[in-house]
């Protein structure tokens, strides 16, 4: 039987932190607390006018080949998770793969959103499963920091931009996503959107006028749709994988409100010291939200070889997804080599 084994990791985020005390300035109402409370973040990081996402998701596509120990022309497909591509034609994903220089390999975006990434390494997964590949780069990454409505507090502290990205490669032996519970309701569509700039509503000095090209987003609604389905959701994923959500060594959920989290950790019944948080620090990076912690995760020592943990997201759709990991770290580097390789430093 074939698996598809997590084999190489690295992440990009820009250089630039917006801190909320930056942001409390510019705003009315607003202070540095208030946005702790309501979200428990503290920071995040924002891209310069150079910077875009596939410039993100092709740094950090290459941290992670170069952690795997894999030559990039060996690489069969490169798929992009992002909302944010650098523009509406072409995908994003054949412009990493050219800047990879991935020649050989076939390139796609996957747009669910937050959801995108473990929407994305499913796909990637079912694909190696099938013998139809051996390596795929998997990518999520967002530059969410362009379509946000500076005057709208609820929404303009939350956000931040980067990349995270893996490696996943044949394997005889179990290893990578376990199991899978995919889902989605279309009847959430408007709780978080972008309403024009699309072919429904394409880009007019009207829609401009009125704001329609930033996100929008009904706050408590989603918040217990977040809740209720990302838990669910990995209950559903675990019982699949034959166990108990509350007995993963690790869960990383969609970093978008520390409260979700927390909320989430518990209704599974998962010690508090097990749910991964990185949010303070970067804030919702939607489709790299997932990779960035996963990288962070690491680096933390919290993942080991036989490590299984669960993956949990929802997003815009609104769409949602979780998955059982077996851990195997499979590489010809040293721990600390490994760090600092996915960060760029080696």
């Amino acid at each position: 039987m074939r698996y598809a084994a997590i084999t190489g990791w690295g992440m990009a985020v820009p250089d630039r932190v917006v801190t909320n005390r930056e942001l409390a300035l510019s705003m009315r109402g607003v202070d540095e607390e208030w946005i702790v409370r309501r979200s428990g973040i503290r920071e995040r990081r924002v891209a310069d006018d150079r910077e875009t996402t596939s410039s993100f998701a092709t740094e950090a596509a290459r941290r992670a080949l170069a952690c795997a120990g894999i030559n990039s022309g060996d690489i069969d497909l490169v798929v992009v998770a992002t909302c944010t591509p650098d523009r509406l034609l072409p995908a994003t994903a054949p412009v990493v793969q050219h800047a990879l220089g991935a020649t050989r390999g076939g390139a796609f975006d996957v747009n669910a959103a937050c959801a995108g990434f473990l929407t994305a390494l499913a796909s990637a997964d079912a694909m190696v499963r099938a013998g139809t590949v051996e390596r795929v780069v998997v990518v999520g990454a967002e530059v969410l920091t362009r379509f946000v409505d500076r005057s709208d507090p609820k929404t303009s502290v939350l956000f931040g931009d980067g990349a995270g990205a893996v490696v996943i490669e044949r394997s005889d032996t179990p290893a990578g996503l376990l199991s899978l519970e995919l889902g989605a309701d279309g009847a959430g569509a408007s709780l978080i959107e972008i309403p024009a700039g699309g072919s429904a509503r394409p880009a007019s000095y009207d829609s401009i006028a009125a704001g329609e090209h930033s996100i929008r987003m009904k706050g408590p609604e989603v918040y217990r749709a977040a809740v209720r389905v990302m838990a669910r959701a990995a209950e559903r994923a675990a019982s699949r994988a034959g166990s108990n959500a509350c007995d993963a060594d690790l869960l990383i959920l969609h970093q978008a409100n520390q409260r979700i989290m927390d909320e989430v950790g518990a209704r599974i019944g998962i010690a508090p010291e097990r749910v991964f948080s990185n949010v303070a620090r970067y804030g919702n990076t939607s489709a790299a939200s997932v990779p960035i912690a996963l990288c962070e995760a690491v680096e933390q020592g919290r993942l080991h070889p036989g490590s299984r943990l669960i993956l949990s997201v929802v997003g815009a759709g609104l769409t949602w997804a979780s998955g059982v990991v077996l851990w195997t770290a499979a590489s010809p580097l040293g721990a600390e080599e490994l760090v600092g390789v996915a960060r760029g430093e080696r």
